[in-house]
């Protein structure tokens, strides 16, 4: 004896404008989601406003900042901006130009051992998620540097590897 597999005709049950509405409203929802995560907007990096002196030197250094890094091609956020780099690591290694003075400098942070790499120095913090925020100290313009985590196999390397270049455009 042979079973004869039925399937269920729910859609055929269901009123013509329904079935004919069903499939085009599914996929206008699909698209909808889908756009909706591929944005490439980046809400989580918060882009400096610098001014005066500050701002020409960010700009002059954003030009001259490498299209790759220790490996990681460029992928700078969008909007685009002067003041913000960024490598395509995971999460990102973001250079942002122009931001303020620390606010731990001035605490009980203000003395403590920073790496200095051919003549800039490079204050450290580490963050929550187990990665570095390196940010220059005695410059014209404040540099950040932000190192995420299992990366690279020094923290320090980004903000190192791209020492020359800060220098070369941020006067200390």
């Amino acid at each position: 004896m042979v079973r004869e597999l039925r399937v269920p005709r729910v859609p055929a049950a269901l009123p013509a404008p329904i079935r004919w509405l069903a499939l085009p409203v599914a996929l206008t929802c699909t698209i909808v989601v889908l756009l909706g995560s591929w944005s490439s907007a980046d809400p989580g990096i918060e882009v400096p406003q610098p001014t005066g002196k500050a701002a020409g030197y960010c700009q002059k250094l954003a030009a001259a900042l490498p299209q790759e890094l220790l490996g990681h091609a460029r992928k700078d956020p969008s909007p685009s901006s002067p003041y913000v780099a960024a490598w395509d690591t995971t999460p990102r290694t973001v250079l942002r130009c122009g931001v303020d003075r620390p606010d731990e400098l001035n605490g009980e942070h203000a003395t403590d051992e920073s790496p200095s790499v051919d003549d800039v120095t490079w204050w450290s913090q580490k963050l929550d998620d187990g990665g570095y925020r390196f940010v220059t100290t005695m410059r014209a313009a404040y540099v950040e540097v932000t190192s995420p985590p299992g990366v690279y196999t020094n923290p320090l390397d980004p903000a190192a590897t791209l020492t020359e270049v800060v220098k070369a455009n941020i006067p200390g």
